[in-house]
């Protein structure tokens, strides 16, 4: 990897990015609109700290957060010991506790991982069943999906603070693995969904699962992962046409939904965390206007649903900014498509129910 790569994939460290980000401010744009966040993490492990006190504050920086959603989020809070396939409960544990934190209301009204979407190796096949059990019961009738990181690329110029390809060395062939596929087959069973995690030149592959598994809920993590570094780097106008393509095909299966966002990982290349200063939401939203397009032009807005990815993508901007971006590129839309975008697709697929009323800030 050159020098210039690396500064394009190697962000900031993650205990700077608050102060970063708190450089930029903005008025919030439409402040009542009622958010379903569907897609954020928590972590206290090498990368930094992002834990109940750090979500809160990016939740209630102004705009009407109902309920999130928290994905898995590597090896964190993973159990020390007993079986290593057991080891993944002890996220779904770790994040109970966060929800059970929120929902005493100490830290405002949103109900802060009101869903889960916890890790187990579905390369277990049949055997995966009892780990699926676990996570239920650690999940407190929380539990909602599972995530198996397929996101692989033969470049290691495409991973960031997240090392992707260092951790997930057999992702590269996950959606044909047999074994896999045993283990994906029990999620519809369990009542669970499954949340798609992957770079656009395997989506292709994404197809095929989805064709063998049409009865499965799949969500496709940040719109099937664009890719802007390395290899990619310098070919927007080539990999959006391609990106396109795939998504219009995947559009055709009527058992997927699409979360749009994740542009502000490094890997999507438009280098927003090399700056001194953040870009304001005018500029976020130019940017990322194309690739939302295309999601609903081609799935609808009552199949897709707007997403932080936080804290991931603070390094390209803060909290406020990300969703005022957001609504930039809405705000052309009626009430109800925005009602869709920001919370109602995302209610559905994730089942959350009785979300609180709030009032604008």
């Amino acid at each position: 990897m050159t020098q210039q790569q690396a500064l394009r994939t190697v962000p900031r460290p993650f205990d700077e990015l608050t102060a970063w980000t708190q450089l930029h401010r903005e008025e919030i744009l439409e402040p009542a609109l009622p958010i379903i966040d569907p897609h954020h993490h928590a972590w206290l492990d090498h990368r930094g700290r992002y834990l109940c006190d750090d979500l809160a504050a990016d939740i209630n920086s102004g705009h009407n957060i109902l309920a999130t959603v928290f994905v898995q989020s590597g090896e964190n809070m993973y159990r020390a010991g007993g079986p290593v396939e057991m080891k993944p409960v002890g996220e779904v544990e770790f994040v109970n506790g966060i929800a059970a934190m929120a929902a005493s209301g100490c830290f405002g009204k949103t109900r802060l991982c009101a869903g889960i979407v916890g890790f187990a190796d579905l390369t277990l096949g049949d055997k995966v069943q009892p780990v699926l059990e676990a996570l239920i019961a650690a999940g407190n009738g929380r539990l909602r999906g599972i995530r198996h990181n397929m996101a692989w690329d033969a470049s290691n110029a495409t991973a960031d603070h997240s090392s992707v390809n260092q951790h997930n060395p057999r992702s590269h062939d996950l959606c044909m693995n047999a074994e896999f596929r045993k283990g994906l087959a029990h999620l519809h069973k369990a009542g669970l969904s499954f949340d798609a995690w992957m770079f656009f030149p395997q989506l292709p592959a994404l197809m095929d699962l989805l064709r063998a598994h049409p009865e499965t809920s799949v969500i496709l993590n940040h719109v099937g992962g664009i890719l802007g570094v390395g290899p990619y780097q310098d070919k927007r106008a080539e990999i959006f046409a391609t990106w396109r393509g795939y998504m219009r095909e995947l559009a055709t299966f009527p058992n997927l939904k699409v979360k749009v966002g994740g542009f502000g990982m490094p890997r999507c290349g438009w280098d927003f965390h090399l700056r001194e200063l953040p870009p304001p939401s005018e500029e976020l939203a130019a940017a990322w206007q194309p690739y939302f397009d295309v999601c609903v032009d081609t799935f609808g807005v009552e199949r897709c649903m707007l997403e932080s990815n936080f804290p991931v993508d603070k390094f390209s901007c803060g909290y406020a900014v990300l969703w005022n971006a957001f609504k930039r590129m809405t705000q052309s839309f009626s009430a109800a498509e925005k009602a869709a975008l920001y919370k109602d697709t995302a209610a559905s697929v994730y089942r959350l129910t009785n979300l609180p009323e709030i009032s604008a800030a």
